[in-house]
């Protein structure tokens, strides 16, 4: 592991259970795709997002039914609901009301005066407010300044409503610059960052599906919190919420922000390889979905890079003619056949959990 990020120092607030900011854990968050008024099918897709590792959970709220929905989710998960309102403030106020711990808003879609009953409630509760902007969504008078949502207008207009609601008497905010063009989105970070110590919720907005979104968020995201800004993140996917949880923690992973979940070192096969290592790395991957703890594991399919990789993971395979050895922290350990890799691979990694727990 090379030079650890040295992160940005900003505010600490308290999202519920979870601390954001101030040398706190970058927290992965994601939002469910349900009709939040469907309470079943929203829990049971939070708590399957809770498996997989989210930290925060952010819902759609675009009516009364939905914002009457909030409480029953609330009491039926484990970590903090972000309520998510556009347009109507009404709405913001009802879900306060519930107890949500978050709200997210975008103020260039309120009138002030009731942006002004929205903060009176938050202060009354506690509820933090995330400051949204997004390039879809500018002002128009932005807009029409800067032709078009550069980076500055995106700043200027989130500053515009912190310093608003500041002026209410709140301060438990996180900010949102989000943008679907990545260049455009980390300018507007970084001079975010430059400016503020709130605590920052990154995101590239409209990313795509699955491969698109992994690039453009790896790239988008990777480059502001190799340079330590960032507090929150989202990687956002068209498709089911459970796909961005395991990139975002790859890029966390990748980085050495935090050391979470199985890094799986697999080799990109060649005409030299005589084992299924794509089949098995994958089976692999599926098996330890939602598995929290640090480890390197190497899936190797030769003998040229396969033992020297072997022998840095935790645990790793190397593999030939349908064989493989078997290394536990650099030391073989026996051999196994090709088709006891898989069973033998996931029993080790959580003989080693239980070893881990045993000593700490």
């Amino acid at each position: 592991m090379g030079k650890p990020v040295r992160r940005k120092e900003t505010r600490r607030i308290q999202l519920g259970s979870v601390p954001i900011g101030g040398g706190a854990l970058v927290v992965v968050q994601s939002m469910t795709n349900t009709d939040t008024r469907d309470v079943k099918k929203t829990i049971a897709q939070i708590r399957r997002l809770e498996r997989a590792g989210c930290e925060v959970v952010r819902v759609a709220v675009r009516d009364e039914e939905s914002a009457k929905s909030l409480g029953f989710i609330k009491k039926a998960i484990s970590i903090p609901l972000v309520a998510d309102i556009h347009f109507d403030h009404r709405l913001a106020l009802m879900a306060i009301d519930q107890g949500v711990e978050g709200i997210r808003i975008n103020p260039g879609n309120m009138d002030f005066p009731r942006i002004r009953e929205v903060v009176r409630a938050a202060r009354e509760r506690g509820t933090v407010i995330r400051v949204g902007v997004n390039a879809g969504s500018l002002e128009k008078a932005l807009w029409h300044k800067y032709q078009g949502p550069t980076a500055q207008a995106l700043v200027e207009s989130a500053l515009n409503h912190v310093k608003r609601i500041e002026d209410l008497g709140w301060t438990k905010m996180k900010i949102s610059v989000k943008s679907s063009c990545v260049p455009t989105m980390i300018e507007a970070y970084r001079k975010l960052a430059s400016v503020t110590d709130y605590p920052l919720h990154l995101g590239v907005t409209e990313a795509g599906t699955l491969i698109r979104a992994t690039v453009k968020s790896a790239i988008g995201l990777g480059v502001l919190l190799f340079e330590g800004i960032g507090d929150t993140i989202r990687v956002s996917v068209t498709g089911s919420p459970l796909q961005e949880i395991p990139v975002a923690f790859h890029i966390l992973r990748t980085l050495g922000i935090r050391e979470v979940g199985p890094e799986i070192v697999s080799c990109p096969t060649c005409g030299r390889c005589e084992i299924d290592v794509p089949g098995l790395a994958k089976k692999v991957e599926r098996r330890l979905s939602g598995f929290k703890d640090y480890m390197k594991i190497a899936i190797m399919g030769c003998v040229v890079n396969g033992p020297g990789e072997a022998k840095e993971a935790d645990i790793g395979i190397a593999g030939g003619r349908g064989m493989g050895l078997l290394f536990k922290h650099g030391a073989i350990i026996g051999k196994v056949k090709e088709e006891e890799m898989l069973e033998t691979l996931i029993r080790e990694v959580y003989h080693m959990k239980r070893e881990r727990e045993a000593k700490r």
